[in-house]
């Protein structure tokens, strides 16, 4: 990668803290192995004047579902269960679930329907949905508060509340971005005895040296914890009716008095905090087909499996109506993350096969097999809509790649 081209990056950074887009940000990149980059920007805590550092730990949200993917397949490698299995097998609350009929204007026009499969959870096909998703369902959602909040109450409770609902569609007709994998979080508990927490110690976080990253800020963080900022006034995550305020930088969640010092929720789906260089350690194990130094944690072809596209077509063939992370043309979806299928199509620089995610507060990371390339980028800004930040990043990397 050419230096000279990647100081745009690092310019790019600094415009974004200038004009108070973003408090601060850092990004990491690595090619075969080797760090190319590492650049970090303006503030974690504008109150207190403390820099965004390398050691800066973040709400990570969404890149929580990349994880959890990996957790379940675990499981699966182990033939403790597979990928077809109703979640009913796990949480018997799905059992007898309904779905919204087709133009459904009321959350009570509904039909009988199935048992979404971890497959469908997995790939965001199931039918489940999110508060901030426009629809019959998302109003409804919002209007009760079923969020998988690091202070919402226990994973069992909210993942049988969660059924409660009837699905926005019948399982498997359209793509729609769900607490699927927070549900998924519940399955890998109740298949391996263990909380998630505590699997994704065991099995993930330690053979991987992740030992900044958990659902909980760790112990001894202190101020290391970025504060949340939005741009918006009221809910930071109302995004059908999301209000840009006078003040860009509004501040919503203080390092210091944050539900994530003590989460009591473990959210599969969105609730991991941590460190940059732990992130990386995961996104290189992804890249590596599941080898770490010398641990395997998943085998080479479960991880093709999972960074292959899972759908008939792309995301916007499915007639998505969702709030999205990535583009929805030239998309597809594997296994807990999006897969680049015509770079051409998204109007965004990549490879065929680009598997990443981002999450609520604009953090946002790929792997790249094709050019052995790892990117993670963290940054404190709720939601991730606010500004094109993930293109112009994508964009800024491939400019200083020239070989």
């Amino acid at each position: 990668m050419d230096q000279a081209r990647l100081k745009y990056l690092k310019e790019w950074q600094q415009r974004y803290v200038d004009q108070r887009k973003f408090s601060g940000s850092s990004v990491l990149i690595q090619r075969a192995g080797h760090e190319v980059l590492f650049n970090a920007v303006g503030l974690r805590n504008v109150q207190e004047n403390l820099s965004f550092d390398r050691d800066t730990l973040v709400r990570i949200y969404s890149m929580s579902k990349p994880v959890t993917s990996v957790a379940l397949m675990m499981l699966v490698e182990r033939g403790l269960v597979h990928l077809d299995a109703p979640v009913s097998d796990f949480i018997p609350e799905f059992s007898r679930m309904t779905a919204l009929i087709p133009g459904a204007t009321l959350i009570d026009q509904t039909e009988p329907s199935y048992s979404p499969t971890l497959h469908q959870l997995l790939t965001h096909t199931s039918g489940l949905s999110y508060p901030f998703n426009p629809g019959v369902l998302g109003e409804a959602m919002a209007k009760d508060d079923l969020v998988f909040k690091a202070d919402q109450g226990k994973l069992v409770d909210l993942a049988a509340d969660a059924a409660s609902y009837p699905l926005a569609f019948q399982p498997g007709a359209r793509w729609e971005y769900s607490i699927g994998i927070d549900i998924i979080g519940r399955v890998i508990e109740v298949i391996s005895g263990r909380t998630l927490a505590k699997f994704f110690d065991e099995e993930i976080f330690t053979p991987l040296g992740m030992t900044e990253t958990g659902f909980s800020v760790v112990n001894g963080a202190g101020n290391r914890f970025a504060s949340l900022y939005t741009p918006l006034e009221g809910e930071a995550m109302a995004l059908t009716a999301a209000q840009k305020g006078s003040e860009t930088l509004r501040l919503i969640d203080s390092y210091d008095n944050s539900p994530f010092l003590a989460a009591e929720m473990m959210s599969g789906g969105g609730g991991l905090t941590g460190s940059i260089d732990d992130y990386m350690r995961f996104a290189e194990m992804l890249r590596c087909r599941g080898k770490h130094l010398d641990l395997q944690i998943l085998a080479p072809q479960t991880v093709d499996f999972m960074m292959n596209n899972h759908l008939a077509g792309e995301i916007a063939s499915l007639g998505p109506k969702s709030f999205a992370e990535q583009p929805m043309e030239g998309m597809g979806f594997g296994l807990g993350g999006s897969v680049v299928l015509d770079p051409r199509r998204t109007r965004c620089a990549g490879s065929v096969g680009d598997f990443g995610w981002g999450g609520m507060a604009s953090t946002f990371f790929w792997v790249d097999q094709k050019l052995d390339l790892s990117v993670v980028f963290f940054t404190q800004l709720s939601p991730s809509s606010s500004y094109p930040a993930r293109a112009e990043l994508k964009a800024l990397v491939h400019a200083a790649i020239l070989g």
